[in-house]
């Protein structure tokens, strides 16, 4: 299932694969994105208390989970792309395209990765477990042919984009396995991650038809071949305002103090969208996106906005939330 020989390019050219090139088809270096789990555990602790038995061992082995499975995805993407790749740019530089490596080994890769994230999240709860399960499928329905969801058009982002609530039920397990977060907050990280994808997609998008032309772009991608920069941007915006939507549900059901992080979340949107229009963006790389100061001040802003709305009443918003009227007469 893990060798799409049809694809396969075997040059002559090519070193065989060392022990460190295998290990960078498992992209270790992008545990970064797993920042996505903290606010899931802070939401936790916030709206339900602790409820695990055991936090400590729970937030490690939650940790573990979502690394080995997330390691475990990368390795099918990265030998399942290969031949795509090789007409990026900057992937063209992967370990799996430029290095011969031996599909059985990729597979025993592969299932080493997953054994162990299960394992971890096996012993931490049956949410985790579940979790784990649902974050190891969905790597398999986004990568592997028949359905390789990578290649229909918009499919792609929405599918990819389900990491980012899984990561978030993941944290929220580590505090409390026993209850899932709000459908509100779920549906605002799943279209907030579309719209991270959404602009990377963009941005690649920008940068490769400009430097190389659509059709080097088609054999990277397939699903380019149904995108414009128009529909990338257009989605990028519909993602946003969805987001935005469920995020302003949660926000005004469980505390109304959190409305006024909503301009520095709005900003924050429209930063990164922005970002993804720069020649090189990194917003195509999304674990590099640490470097960008000016995205950094946003999010530590935002954070300890949230901590002070969460201890400081004010009770001059809370009629925000009933029906008033402006009386002209």
């Amino acid at each position: 299932m893990l060798q799409p020989d049809a694809l396969r390019l075997d040059s002559p050219a090519k070193r065989r694969g060392s022990l460190s090139d295998y290990l960078a088809i498992a992209r270790l270096d992008h545990s970064t994105k797993h920042v996505f789990i903290v606010p899931g555990m802070v939401f936790a602790v916030l709206l339900r208390g602790v409820h695990s038995e055991s936090p400590g061992a729970a937030v490690i082995l939650g940790l573990l989970t979502a690394v080995c499975i997330a390691s475990a995805n990368y390795v099918i993407n990265e030998w399942l792309d290969r031949d795509f790749d090789a007409h990026h740019p900057t992937k063209s530089q992967r370990s799996a395209v430029r290095h011969d490596l031996a599909g059985h080994w990729v597979v025993v890769e592969w299932l080493v990765f997953l054994i162990v994230g299960l394992a971890c999240a096996y012993a931490a709860s049956t949410t985790m477990l579940v979790l784990a399960c649902l974050f190891a499928l969905q790597g398999v329905i986004y990568n592997v042919p028949p359905i390789r969801t990578k290649d229909r058009a918009y499919l792609d982002v929405i599918s990819e984009s389900v990491n980012n609530p899984l990561r978030l039920m993941i944290g929220w397990a580590m505090i409390d396995p026993t209850t899932l977060p709000p459908g509100s907050i779920i549906l605002s990280y799943w279209l907030g991650g579309a719209f991270l994808m959404g602009a990377k997609r963009l941005s690649e998008y920008r940068q490769i038809v400009t430097s190389h032309g659509r059709e080097t772009l088609e054999r990277y991608r397939a699903s380019f071949a149904r995108y414009t920069e128009s529909s990338l941007t257009v989605s990028c915006f519909v993602y946003a305002m969805l987001s935005a939507f469920f995020l302003a549900v949660f926000l005004l059901k469980y505390r109304i103090e959190y409305l006024l992080l909503m301009p520095l979340i709005v900003a924050l949107f429209g930063h990164y969208l922005a970002l993804s229009m720069k020649p090189d963006s990194s917003a195509q790389r999304p674990e590099k996106l640490f470097r960008e100061l000016k995205l950094i001040v946003l999010s530590l802003l935002i954070a300890a906005g949230f901590i002070v709305t969460t201890f400081v009443d004010i009770p001059a918003i809370e009629p925000l939330s009933a029906q008033r009227y402006i009386v002209v007469q």
